[in-house]
């Protein structure tokens, strides 16, 4: 059903944020081939359903295999809250056991052990994310002693995606939803950004943030944890092509993308439109 030649490590996100995984995996891995598919047109998929986010996640992973991806990245972390488990043990066997679907989640809950001092995390994350517990669960089986706090903040990837992340309005939202956390666990020493647009407001964020409290974007980490999975798995890490190339797949208009892809990425893209479903 797909192909089996070597192929780009996939990375797929609902919009934009999944660039700066993109740009974290493409700083410490530039040697392979990435095409990175965004489902702008449905985007966002944070209030969306368990069972829409699975749907639409699954088509994603598929468009990637058809296109020559081993090795499919979710770039987004309501897609991995909510259909990585899914995808991983109900889909992939039927699909290609040989292929691989991996989230952005897990890696920063095995680093976050070692970024705590008082053992208090907070996450600021969308609707979808926190609804869903996946930090919480995540970072408890690995690090039981570790106290996680929530907060969704609604507001803030459209303030990235509509370019107000700059923007004296952008502050209000920011304080806001940091308070909040800060209220809930006024012990909290380190906050997880579980939203791949929030580090675009890491200006405002480091503004509001009380002094001492660590801020854990998760760029570097998903590419760490990138690495170590490829060295070992390295019979899947020889069918992931390198040619230090990156394409760029949306659901919607490839104009709109190259628009917002400059906020994320800070040089110039190209861009094809596809289809999912």
């Amino acid at each position: 059903m797909f192909s089996k030649s070597p192929g780009p490590i996939g990375i797929f996100d609902s919009g934009y944020g999944g660039l700066t995984i993109l740009h974290g995996i493409r700083q410490l891995l530039p040697q392979y081939d990435f095409l990175y598919l965004g489902d702008n047109a449905r985007a966002p998929y944070g209030p969306r359903s368990f069972e829409v986010v699975c749907e639409f996640t699954r088509q994603a992973v598929i468009k990637l295999f058809e296109m020559g991806c081993h090795l499919v990245i979710l770039g987004c972390n309501t897609a991995s809250a909510k259909a990585l488990r899914t995808i991983q043990q109900n889909d992939l066997p039927r699909l290609d056991p040989d292929r691989r679907v991996l989230g952005i989640i897990r890696p920063t809950a095995e680093v976050i052990g070692s970024l705590t001092e008082n053992r208090h995390v907070g996450v600021l994350a969308t609707e979808g994310t926190i609804k869903s517990e996946s930090y919480n669960l995540e970072i408890r089986k690995l690090w039981p002693d570790i106290e996680v706090s929530g907060v969704a903040c609604p507001f803030w990837v459209p303030l990235v995606e509509y370019n107000e992340a700059d923007s004296p309005g952008a502050d209000y939202f920011v304080k806001k939803r940091i308070d909040e956390l800060m209220r809930k666990d006024p012990a909290i020493d380190a906050v997880i950004l579980g939203c791949t647009h929030y580090p675009l407001l890491m200006p405002k964020i480091l503004k509001y943030i009380p002094k001492g409290v660590r801020i854990i974007p998760q760029g570097e980490y998903v590419a760490g944890s990138l690495q170590q999975y490829l060295e070992r798995h390295p019979l899947l890490e020889q069918k992931c092509s390198r040619g230090a190339t990156v394409h760029y797949l949306t659901t919607e208009n490839p104009e709109k993308f190259k628009e917002q892809a400059q906020i994320f990425l800070h040089e110039p893209v190209e861009v094809e439109n596809v289809v999912l479903g």
